[in-house]
C-alpha cells in the first residue's frame, strides 16, 4: 500500500523509472522502451513491477502486441514529463551560467504583438543582456500553444480559447486587437473619401465622411480562409448592418502576398490593426476611412502553470509586460 506522505515517494522513486514510463508511453513496446534507455528488457519490466509495486497501482496495461498505459498511467507520465522537463532546464541553466550567459528563451507571437510588442522587447533584453540567446517564432495562437506544450517555446504571446486548457497554463490578459481595411496607395476609395461630394461619384462618397460598408460591399476583399476567427466575425459586421457578407473574396492568411495583390489591384484587405499599422508606416498600404464594428479577442502572455520559468524566460516576460504598457496602456500582473 502506498504511503500518502510525500516523502516516502521522494525518497524511494528512482529518475530511471521516470524515464522508463515516458519511454513506455512514446514507444508502447517494453523491449524498444528498454533499447531507448539503453537496457535490457528484463531489468525494464523488473524496474516498472518495482515502481507499480510502490505505488500500488497497475500503471500499464500487458497487451499482446504492446502496452498501454492505465488511468494511474497517464497521470504519472504527465508528472514524469514535467520532472524530467524540469531537470533539463535546470543542466540547461547550470551550464549557461558557466558559460557567463543567462541562458535562452524561445518566444512565440501571434502577428499583431509580433510586429509591435516583441520586437522592442527582444532589442530591450539583448541591449541589457547580450550573451542571452533568443530565438523567436511567429505563428497562429494554436501552432504556438502546440510549441509550448511540446516545450519548444517558453513564452506565447497569443490568445486562449475554449479548446485550450486553461489549467495548466498561465494567462496574462494585454489587450483585445481593433481591425481596419487597407488598400493599397492611391486607391479610387481614398481619392474619393477626401473629395467633395460630386454628381456621379461612384457610391456617393461624401467628402471628410468615413465610408460606410454599403460603399465597399461590392467591393473585391482579401479575406481570412473559412473557419479563422477573423473571418466569422468580418461577415458577422456585414450581417449585423443588414448586409449580405461580401462574395467576391480572395482567401489567405499570407501577409506577404496580400501586401503584393494590393499593390496591384483595388481589392480591398481586412487586416488587425497593428499589422495594417505596420504596413502603412512602411508605405506598403493605406488604411481606409472605414468603421469597422469588427474586433479579435484580446491576446496576453502564456506561460506553462506546470513548469517553472529559466531566469531568461522571466527577464523577457517582465520586459513584455514593461513594454506592453508603453504601447497599450495596460500592465500584466508581476
Amino acid at each position: 500500500m502506498l504511503d500518502s506522505s510525500p516523502w516516502y515517494v521522494r525518497t524511494r522513486l528512482k529518475t530511471r523509472q521516470l524515464l522508463l514510463v515516458v519511454a513506455l508511453a512514446e514507444e508502447g513496446n517494453i523491449h524498444r522502451a528498454a533499447a531507448a534507455l539503453n537496457m535490457t528488457q528484463p531489468a525494464a519490466s523488473k524496474l516498472l513491477r518495482e515502481l507499480e509495486e510502490m505505488l500500488g497501482a497497475v500503471l500499464f496495461e500487458r497487451l499482446p502486441r504492446g502496452m498501454r498505459p492505465t488511468l494511474y498511467g497517464d497521470a504519472l507520465i504527465r508528472h514524469a514529463r514535467a520532472v524530467l522537463g524540469s531537470l533539463d532546464q535546470a543542466q540547461e541553466e547550470l551550464s549557461a551560467l558557466k558559460a557567463g550567459r543567462l541562458g535562452h528563451v524561445a518566444v512565440g507571437a501571434i502577428t499583431s504583438p509580433g510586429v509591435r510588442v516583441l520586437p522592442a522587447a527582444v532589442a530591450a533584453v539583448k541591449r541589457a543582456h547580450a550573451n542571452m540567446r533568443v530565438s523567436v517564432e511567429i505563428d497562429a495562437s494554436n501552432a504556438l500553444l502546440e510549441h509550448l506544450a511540446q516545450e519548444k517555446l517558453d513564452v506565447v504571446l497569443g490568445r486562449l480559447s475554449a479548446e485550450h486548457d486553461k489549467l495548466q497554463l498561465r494567462y496574462e490578459p494585454l489587450t483585445g486587437e481593433p481591425v481596419c481595411a487597407v488598400v493599397r496607395p492611391g486607391h479610387p476609395l481614398l481619392e474619393a473619401a477626401s473629395s467633395p461630394l460630386r454628381e456621379g461619384t461612384p457610391d456617393e462618397v461624401r467628402a471628410g465622411a468615413p465610408l460606410a460598408l454599403a460603399d465597399v460591399a461590392r467591393a473585391t476583399w482579401v479575406v481570412p480562409p473559412v473557419g479563422s476567427v477573423l473571418r466569422h466575425r468580418f461577415e458577422l459586421m456585414f450581417q449585423r448592418a443588414s448586409l449580405a457578407p461580401p462574395s467576391n473574396v480572395v482567401e489567405t492568411p499570407a501577409l506577404l502576398f496580400i501586401t503584393r495583390v494590393l499593390e496591384q489591384s483595388d481589392m480591398i484587405a481586412v487586416l488587425t490593426e497593428d499589422v495594417a499599422r505596420y504596413y502603412a508606416v512602411h508605405g506598403m498600404v493605406a488604411v481606409l476611412p472605414l468603421q469597422m464594428d469588427c474586433q479579435m479577442d484580446d491576446f496576453g502572455i502564456i506561460t506553462r502553470a506546470d513548469r517553472l520559468l529559466s531566469p531568461a524566460a522571466q527577464i523577457m516576460i517582465d520586459v513584455l509586460r514593461e513594454v506592453s504598457g508603453e504601447i497599450y496602456g495596460v500592465r500584466g500582473s508581476a
